[in-house]
């Protein structure tokens, strides 16, 4: 649980960089001021304009930042500075069966296949979803 909090931590500020970098390119659009003119609220240009211009790419960028944070849960677990024993987790399980990868080598695939199909299905779930919300590829 350490680990994750650590995790999220650390990727927080890019995360929210990211974000007001969204949000100020389109505060910087037209219909923004067209909309300040006409004397609409601020929660108002949040709610209607801001938010749902700025929620695709966070949502491609979650799945993102999901698949990289499980692959540093799984490194860190893995040098043994994640989640101890007795919790499992699939880091754990590999440096576990790295001792006996000559006898028993399935010890160490099932985890790391797990690894790999997770972090691979959030990166194909945010290239799915960006090519869905965006609508310049829309267009094509």
């Amino acid at each position: 649980r350490n680990a994750m909090i650590a995790i999220g931590i650390i990727y927080a500020p890019a995360f929210a960089r990211v974000v007001r970098g969204a949000v100020l390119s389109v505060k910087s659009e037209a219909y923004m001021e067209a909309a300040k003119v006409v004397g609409a609220s601020n929660m108002r240009l949040v709610r209607q304009h801001v938010v749902p211009n700025i929620l695709a790419p966070l949502i491609v960028l979650t799945t993102v930042y999901l698949s990289s944070a499980i692959l540093s849960e799984a490194a860190l677990s893995f040098l043994g500075l994640g989640t101890q024993p007795p919790e499992p987790t699939w880091g754990g399980m590999l440096n576990i069966a790295r001792t006996y990868m000559e006898i028993s080598p399935w010890m160490a695939i099932f985890p790391g296949l797990a690894i790999a199909i997770l972090v691979l299905g959030f990166n194909f779930l945010g290239d799915g979803l960006r090519d869905i919300l965006d609508p310049r590829l829309r267009e094509r």
